[in-house]
């Protein structure tokens, strides 16, 4: 009922939907990393929700609503595990140099919260995105139509793992807003990293997991962790995150926009399956830009539906890399078009 509410956007279905965003890609094929940058130059009013339980990040304590700055200026998600955070410190080198940042007595300081995946199990483990990576990301900025799939942080996330990085599926980074209410945007991005599947939330079929190729099929974690049957890798099942971005040009206060994050969480819920296990660290960042007013509770409904959206794109619009076929290459029946 409520994607008849919504009206698709007719712009880029990306979250550069939203008036004040651009994204920008570092990526390497090769070594199967690579970095992803948020910016919003003019300063937005940043929230967060962590859920997962291995989450890497940092400055999100600084986005909850008791604490001071109340405006950021980028938010960077990155490959190379806790390496890759890092290459924030590229983002604010180049805010620094653009003279963005929060005002001090004696310097801008950019604020750029920021979060990593695991994808140390694929391509080279010892190539992580650091500085130089983060300010490269930062030069290759758009407003407008963004790269999906095997770029950026989303080169090396895969999903699927519950028999191995060898079973697992190959997903990526997606995007994908919608228009309410005449002018209000949410739009959301998102970077595809889990131990669980991705379903289709419609039919509740399996679009991405672990690859069953005798049967032609893929597997449903959730069965296998109830049977026991999931492959243990010293003790412990593989570290992973889905880390995404929801964006409007709603006008929201700290508290709000704290909130809208909450709810987006829902999105991970309805398409990934488990999710918040102990080992993702799934966590999603919420940005307001702009002066129209709207209701937390609309926006935070749609920023779920959008985000679940955004999700199953990640996977849809991945290539093979590193031996993981993605699922536009695998020809089961029990594939999405």
């Amino acid at each position: 009922m409520l994607r008849r509410l919504i009206a698709s956007t007719e712009m880029y279905n990306a979250i550069t939907d939203v008036a004040g965003i651009k994204v920008g890609h570092y990526t390497d094929r090769d070594a199967a990393t690579g970095c992803t940058v948020i910016l919003c130059e003019s300063g937005a009013v940043g929230g967060v929700d962590v859920r997962g339980s291995a989450p890497g990040t940092r400055e999100t304590d600084l986005l909850r609503p008791m604490n001071l700055v109340d405006r950021i200026h980028a938010i960077l998600i990155s490959g190379g595990s806790a390496f890759g955070l890092d290459a924030a410190g590229g983002v604010m080198k180049h805010l620094e140099e653009q003279g963005i940042g929060y005002e001090t007595l004696v310097a801008k300081v950019p604020i750029v919260p920021a979060a990593i995946i695991f994808d140390l199990n694929i391509g080279k483990p010892n190539v992580r995105p650091g500085i130089e990576e983060g300010y490269k990301a930062c030069l290759n900025v758009t407003d407008k139509e963004v790269a999906e799939g095997c770029v950026g942080a989303g080169t090396g996330a895969t999903v699927g793992k519950a028999l191995g990085i060898e079973r697992a599926t190959k997903s990526g980074l997606g995007t994908a807003s919608y228009k309410i209410a005449g002018d209000i945007v949410v739009a959301a991005l998102v970077v595809v990293n889990a131990v669980g599947d991705i379903v289709d939330r419609k039919t509740g079929r399996i679009i991405a997991g672990p690859r069953d190729e005798e049967n032609g099929c893929f597997c449903n974690t959730a069965e296998l962790l109830a049977k026991g049957t999931y492959n243990y890798r010293r003790g412990s099942l593989p570290s992973n995150t889905t880390v995404g971005v929801v964006a409007t040009n709603a006008n929201l206060n700290k508290e709000q926009v704290n909130k809208l994050a909450q709810m987006a969480q829902d999105g991970i819920a309805r398409a990934i399956n488990p999710s918040h296990t102990m080992h993702d660290g799934d966590t999603i960042f919420a940005l307001s830009l702009g002066d129209r007013t709207s209701d937390v509770t609309i926006l935070g409904s749609v920023a779920a539906e959008v985000m679940s959206s955004a999700i199953v794109r990640a996977v849809l619009q991945a290539e093979s890399i590193a031996g993981i076929p993605a699922v536009k290459e695998i020809k089961w029946t029990q594939r999405a078009d």
